[in-house]
């Protein structure tokens, strides 16, 4: 039941974020760098670990605001941490919003994104259990795949924060307690 309480309060503070986000409208107004700055600072709610973490994502994906890429499965990557579009009608149902909404969300309001994203991965850490795991799971359900991916989130983590990236005991601590 937790899990679900949980949940809920997700969706809600994505409706509530995405109704006083000021990038819903001024997106070319800012530098897009950053607001996606700003947006994964908001969503990591003061958790060091998360942040670094979502900056790992965000430096292996290389999405950018507005972004679609198209995948050879005919998903799209959208927006700066490049959600894929399969998890569109997901985040609709679950937020009781069209599905168009969502998808032009995830692709030009980065504070949506980096919300998406955050959700995605904790899910996946709750799921599984383990941190590299989930950092996996953001990406694939190939477990070859997840393997990969996670080693290459490892070097832009280390690029980024150094190689005693999560070093301090606090992140350490933070870390094993999603």
């Amino acid at each position: 039941m937790v899990w679900i309480a949980d949940r809920r309060f997700f969706y809600i503070a994505l409706l509530v974020l995405m109704a006083a986000s000021p990038c819903t409208g001024a997106v070319a107004a800012m530098p897009p760098e950053p607001e996606v700055a700003r947006c994964i600072r908001q969503a990591a709610r003061g958790q060091s670990w998360l942040e670094k973490t979502l900056w790992g994502l965000r430096d292996q994906e290389a999405g950018w605001i507005g972004a679609e890429i198209l995948n050879r499965n005919g998903s799209h990557d959208l927006g700066p941490l490049q959600i894929n579009s399969w998890w569109v009608p997901r985040i609709a149902a679950l937020l009781s919003r069209r599905e168009n909404e969502v998808r032009r969300w995830l692709q030009f309001d980065p504070c949506f994104n980096a919300e998406a994203a955050r959700w995605i991965f904790l899910d996946a850490l709750k799921m599984s259990g383990s941190y590299w795991k989930a950092m996996g799971i953001y990406h694939s359900p190939n477990g070859a795949r997840q393997r990969r991916y996670a080693a290459l989130v490892a070097i832009h983590l280390q690029k980024r924060f150094g190689s005693d990236v999560f070093g301090s005991r606090r992140d350490v601590q933070a870390r094993s307690v999603p």
